[in-house]
């Protein structure tokens, strides 16, 4: 039984993998993806405008800088929250908003995650040359099948990511126009969500940027909301009268204190039958030796307590935290993983040593984490 201080992912009903459907049936065109339980009122055209680092919790928490987003979302009370996969972090999620699948199905299962077949891992915001994102990611994305019915894909995010790996596997099939500045990205939105009918796609990476480095309890983060809660009331007031505006997220965040965070450079057994650690710090896959899981589980939940829950692979799987997990996908996924409590860390000074620099963390299966704002305007 999960800790009750987890969320489970809300699969099939109000996550990030079944917006992009949901959208398909609002155009008028169900037939583009699989019907799930998300159900968004009908429109000419429709922008969705993902906010990375927003937590639900957090818009709640500081709504007084969020004016705009905070209302919108206490006027769609009592419907729920969304919810992010597992792990609850960037790569993972952007992934099944972009396919329509959950982690288990288009295979990026986290921020690091093993090369099967090899000792490397694959940092899947970074990306490997190595690596072909067309044979990690196979299926073909939401996005592809929406332009193949006939419906106008647009992906507006910064210059930079257009060939990275990551859009590759998360959001190809769509046009990709490059925007680097709010007022770009703003126009661009328009000019794309003036044909009918389309879907345009927007990110914006600076509110979880300024979380990582300074916390969410920061001044720094809250201006930074408040100016993320301008952009958007900015581009619905731009929009054509049309167009609906979504906004979402793809995980929140929590603050990790230094006194909250385990060194497993310091407990030297949490090394003993582990070949490979990934996964980020709030959440861990330890890919273990031949024969050595069961004694990994019980020395990582001897030294961590109630710091975190331990398990095997398969116990994850029963939970539905990946959702339908393919044959592809199963050795990308730690023997064992590791899903921090509270605020707490794990980390590693030797292996990812930026990892203890950073302020704000996510990953793991708290509802600051794991809720989303899902909002229509």
């Amino acid at each position: 039984m999960s800790h009750p201080h987890f969320l489970e992912p809300a699969y099939g009903q109000r996550s990030l993998g079944d917006v992009v459907p949901a959208v398909a049936a609002a155009l008028g065109v169900p037939g583009a993806a699989e019907p799930t339980g998300l159900v968004l009122p009908d429109a000419a055209s429709y922008v969705v405008f993902l906010i990375d680092g927003l937590g639900a919790n957090l818009l709640t928490r500081y709504a007084h800088a969020a004016p705009y987003l905070s209302e919108l979302l206490a006027d769609q009370l009592p419907a729920a929250p969304a919810t992010c996969g597992v792990p609850s972090t960037t790569a993972t999620s952007l992934t099944s908003l972009g396919t329509g699948l959950s982690p288990g199905s288009h295979g990026l299962v986290g921020f690091t995650s093993r090369v099967p077949g090899t000792g490397k891992l694959l940092n899947a915001l970074l990306w490997d040359q190595d690596v072909d994102p067309l044979e990690w990611q196979p299926h073909q994305t939401a996005f592809g099948r929406l332009q193949a019915a006939g419906v106008p894909v647009t992906v507006v995010n910064k210059r930079e990511f257009e060939r990275s790996g990551l859009t590759r596997a998360a959001h190809r099939g769509g046009d990709y126009v490059g925007a680097d500045l709010v007022g770009e990205r703003i126009a661009a939105a328009v000019a794309s969500s003036a044909v009918r009918p389309s879907l345009t796609y927007l990110y914006d990476g600076d509110l979880d940027r300024t979380g990582h480095q300074w916390g969410v309890a920061s001044s720094q983060w809250l201006m930074q909301l408040s100016m993320i809660d301008a952009e958007a009331e900015q581009l619905r007031e731009t929009l054509p009268s049309h167009v609906r505006l979504v906004v979402i997220a793809d995980h929140g965040m929590v603050d990790s204190p230094t006194d909250r965070r385990i060194d497993v450079d310091e407990h030297h057994e949490l090394r003993d039958g582990v070949a490979l650690m990934g996964g980020e710090a709030r959440f861990r896959h330890l890919y273990c030796q031949r024969g050595a899981i069961d004694d990994v589980v019980a020395t990582w939940s001897s030294v961590l307590g109630e710091r975190a829950e331990v398990m095997t692979r398969s116990t994850a799987i029963g939970r539905g935290w990946f959702g339908p997990v393919d044959a592809l996908v199963l050795p990308r996924l730690g023997d064992v993983v590791v899903a921090c409590r509270s605020d707490h860390a794990i980390l590693s000074t030797r292996d990812f040593a930026y990892e203890a620099t950073l302020v704000g963390l996510h990953g793991s299966l708290t509802p600051d984490e794991m809720l989303i704002p899902l909002v229509v305007d």
